[in-house]
């Protein structure tokens, strides 16, 4: 493989990413900051394919991107990444694309029983018979220049998820699993995961009451402060923590002085000009009218006596993963088996297509008594009983 300097002139990138074009798959990695601003700040891109691996510089003066973001929609080609999510919204934010057709190695890697979450290093090791170089893992992208070094770490990333990539390609077929990372791929490949509504995100905070005002309140000043973070380019959190939120919905002030006097406001923010903005959403947020008002999801309320059987559902859970070779996060969560123990006809992923097939059929007869589990040796065993 032919590994050259950093690519930071248009007509080198647009001769490269033609090459790249020519590829049935590529792999893909970006290097980014973003603990200062609100949208991620792209410092590298690196591509490689069998032939050749470079890296794109988007800092360089003058760069013009549009060569890489036609290869990121060209269906031709597939782009492979390792835990995708965040340089996927990187290229969306960008394009407003996601690149397609993609590939994610961690998900890969988790249908193929590599346990949840699997890293890259462990991957590279396990697969591709290498070990990852980390010495450059806290540079700071964004200085120039970058030194040889770093370079040739941040190309590490993408020239060994080749060789992940191919084997884990091998696995699905081999396990004729590749539908069940379809199926997985679906979230990470729509547009609506990386694009979120100001008026949305009242769903990240960790809201307890469920009184209407409370709800219309934090559900408008959440909205403020998203759009204030990308109006400024700050994190959420420099703007107004999650608490402040929750503060400022419970007392709802009505003046700049009594918004000055909450534990979780500065005086700074109360007397500023957002602080009148904040009283206007609350009021805003008071004033909602029902059908806008934040309906916050129905709390599950489980039965008493149902922990052991719960308990018996997360043993059966586990067993089954390691007999089928799937991480147990794809197949059932905590809440899944608590609603499973609840309702034969919960509404989960677990008692849906191939999740059903190796999990939520047994499941549902270890419930009702038509499967039974026994210690054999170090081993669990299930025993049907109807």
């Amino acid at each position: 493989m032919r590994i050259n300097e950093l690519i930071d002139d248009n007509e080198t990138l647009a001769s490269f990413c033609a090459q790249m074009s020519a590829s049935p798959y590529v792999t893909i990695d970006t290097e980014f900051i973003r603990d200062r601003t609100y949208w991620p700040r792209l410092c590298l891109v690196q591509l490689a394919n069998h032939d050749i691996a470079r890296a794109i510089d988007p800092l360089a003066k003058g760069i013009d991107l549009s060569p890489l973001a036609e290869l990121l929609a060209n269906q031709n080609v597939i782009k492979v990444f390792h835990a995708a999510r965040q340089d996927v919204e990187i290229f969306v934010n960008q394009n407003e694309v996601v690149p397609s057709p993609m590939f994610d190695t961690q998900i890969a890697a988790m249908v193929c029983g590599f346990g949840d979450s699997v890293g890259y290093d462990r991957l590279v090791e396990k697969l591709a018979g290498a070990r990852v170089d980390k010495g450059s893992r806290f540079t700071d992208w964004s200085r120039r220049p970058l030194s040889d070094k770093q370079i040739g770490y941040a190309l590490d990333d993408v020239t060994h998820l080749l060789s992940v990539y191919e084997a884990l390609c091998r696995q699905l077929e081999k396990s004729d699993r590749a539908l069940w990372l379809e199926e997985e791929m679906a979230v990470l490949t729509s547009t609506e995961t990386y694009i979120q509504s100001p008026d949305q995100v009242w769903k990240r905070l960790k809201i307890r009451s469920r009184n209407p005002q409370y709800l219309g309140v934090a559900k408008e000043i959440a909205a403020w402060r998203e759009r204030e973070a990308q109006r400024r380019d700050m994190p959420r959190g420099h703007i107004l923590k999650d608490e402040a939120i929750q503060e400022i919905a419970a007392e709802m002030p009505e003046t700049i002085n009594n918004l000055g006097r909450l534990r979780s406001v500065s005086k700074g923010l109360a007397e500023g000009s957002a602080g009148n903005e904040i009283l206007t959403a609350i009021k805003r947020g008071k004033n909602l009218p029902k059908n806008e008002v934040p309906q916050p999801a129905a709390q599950v309320v489980l039965p008493r006596g149902l922990g052991p059987l719960i308990d018996l559902l997360k043993v059966l859970l586990k067993t089954n993963c390691e007999a089928h070779d799937v991480a147990q996060k794809l197949v059932a969560t905590v809440s899944d088996l608590e609603r499973i123990a609840a309702d034969d006809n919960a509404d989960v992923s677990a008692l849906r297509g191939w999740r059903k097939e190796i999990f939520g059929n047994d499941a549902l007869d270890l419930k009702h008594g038509r499967l039974a589990m026994t210690a054999k040796g170090k081993r669990v065993e299930l025993i049907r009983t109807g």
